[in-house]
């Protein structure tokens, strides 16, 4: 399948169409995935475009934004050190906050971000999300092996893990849940779908 609105750097072209390959419905939605060092706390972070962020949904343009260094406490950690499947999940999770953005007005857009700043119980309500629309399309052995590879990673400090366990989807919630879909046959509604 070709997306004919996505940019994305050759080094993860591979990734990126695999992850992409499971949100049909982003198709032709404007994605950037590129790499930027000026990302704080988490190795990617998935936002609206500034350009975009007051069109209406189905015009919305989103980026993707990738450390190619994490540094967490004294640890360096780089993206040639993730391995192809655990990349894919973590690009996956991204997408499933694009995902969760496209259901959001602009006035939608500008408090989900407030909130993101100054809720920690917030932070967790979005992270989660995003894990959810993941697994619902299909993408739940990915997210598995990312959450498993990032809490099993001996060079991550305890605090980052810590940060992981209290704001993401546990892999045993990550579990209930790809248990859970594919007894239902669930998958998302026409509503979330449709970018209005």
């Amino acid at each position: 399948m070709s997306y004919p609105k996505l940019k994305v750097p050759d080094s993860i072209r591979t990734e990126a169409e695999q992850a992409m390959s499971y949100y049909p419905e982003l198709r032709n939605t404007a994605i950037e995935f590129k790499f930027n060092d000026m990302v704080r706390k988490n190795f990617m972070q998935a936002q609206p475009t500034y350009a975009s962020i007051l069109k209406s949904r189905k015009n919305r343009a989103y980026i993707i934004l990738i450390s190619k260094e994490f540094k967490v406490e004294n640890h360096v950690f780089t993206i040639d050190q993730i391995p192809s499947e655990v990349l894919i999940g973590w690009l996956g999770h991204e997408l499933g906050h694009v995902m969760d953005y496209r259901s959001k007005s602009s006035w939608g857009m500008l408090i989900l971000g407030l909130k993101y700043l100054y809720s920690p119980s917030h932070i967790q309500e979005v992270e989660r999300a995003a894990d959810d629309f993941a697994v619902r399309h299909g993408m739940g052995d990915y997210i598995l092996k990312t959450k498993n590879f990032i809490l099993n990673h001996t060079s991550l400090s305890d605090t980052y893990k810590e940060r992981m366990r209290r704001y993401y989807l546990s892999p045993e919630e990550i579990l209930e849940l790809i248990n859970r879909y594919s007894d239902t046959g669930q998958t998302p509604t026409e509503e979330e779908l449709a970018p209005n």
